[in-house]
């Protein structure tokens, strides 16, 4: 069984996606996703599920600035997983006792309008997950009243549920990934996606939409595209773009050799599978087939031949 690498403790949303993924890995919890990646890149695991993105807040910075910054991985599949989340606290306590409450940042962002109506007087702290926050809650002498996590971590650490599904939108879904050290791609299926991390070679006007040309010429839909500060200064960023296709697609081969010639890197981050089972609406001009006819054309035109 492989041996995978979570951000825990236990009953995090992202243990809940690893069971989803991998029913029978053996689950090694790590208290940040940092550690859950490195984890993979020691050997200590084979590989990693870790959160990528969230339908409400975007991208989770923390996984982007890994893949970006640390030794290179690779994705290898995705989950789409909806999130709810219930106000945890130990029994007997009631709403109007809870003073200080204590969750990860994406959740108490998603939270916000259920805390600023029915806890304003409430502080709010951050942890380094909801399991966390759970957990800690549940502890004797703590100094939080309250956690913001999903149910199953209320069952785990023994806490009750003041109040379900307090998310400001009942529809939010998270994005996992699937990640190993570098090795064999997965087969295209015909509904894949491609993510990669590009760093400008320089900062100058129409630096974007070069690469975005890149794209656009040979047909490929992006599905995501994020800013992060590169640390270098106030205005320096890189990018991450996920969009449809598989690198084994001659147009997705084109886009990213196209970005590699004009870019200062490319990190590639995989081809996989996408979760939600969408293919890509390809243009005829921008089929495999299209793309091989073009460069027989080319051979023959560079033989000589009219």
């Amino acid at each position: 069984m492989p041996r995978l690498a979570y951000l825990g403790p236990e009953g995090t949303f992202t243990e809940e996606a690893l069971r989803l993924m991998e029913p029978g890995a053996e689950r090694l919890p790590c208290a940040t996703v940092g550690a859950a990646l490195n984890a993979v890149r020691s050997g200590e695991a084979d590989g990693a599920v870790v959160p990528l993105e969230n339908s409400l807040e975007g991208g989770i910075t923390t996984t982007l600035d890994e893949f970006a910054w640390g030794e290179p991985l690779l994705i290898t599949a995705e989950l789409l997983l909806p999130v709810r989340f219930s106000l945890l606290a130990r029994p007997d306590t009631e709403l109007v006792h809870i003073k200080r409450v204590y969750s990860h940042p994406a959740a108490i962002t998603q939270c916000r309008g259920f805390v600023n109506r029915e806890l304003p007087d409430a502080v709010v702290v951050s942890a380094p997950s909801t399991a966390a926050a759970a957990q800690e809650v549940s502890l004797p002498g703590s100094p939080y009243d309250a956690a913001i996590a999903a149910r199953i971590a209320g069952e785990h650490y023994g806490l009750v549920e003041i109040a379900a599904n307090i998310g400001d939108r009942t529809d939010t879904m998270t994005r996992f990934v699937r990640v190993s050290r570098p090795g064999a791609l997965p087969e295209p299926t015909g509904s894949d996606r491609t993510t990669l991390v590009v760093f400008l070679a320089d900062d100058h006007p129409g630096a974007l939409l070069e690469m975005l040309t890149e794209f656009s010429v040979r047909g490929v839909n992006l599905t995501r595209i994020e800013s992060r500060p590169t640390g270098d200064g106030i205005g320096r960023y890189f990018f991450h773009f996920d969009f449809e296709g598989h690198v084994a697609d001659a147009r997705v081969g084109e886009a990213i050799s196209g970005l590699h010639r004009i870019c200062g890197e490319v990190r590639f981050l995989g081809s996989y599978p996408r979760a939600d089972g969408v293919s890509p609406q390809i243009k005829p001009a921008t089929t495999d087939e299209a793309f091989a006819e073009a460069t027989d054309w080319l051979a023959h035109i560079r033989q000589g031949n009219s």
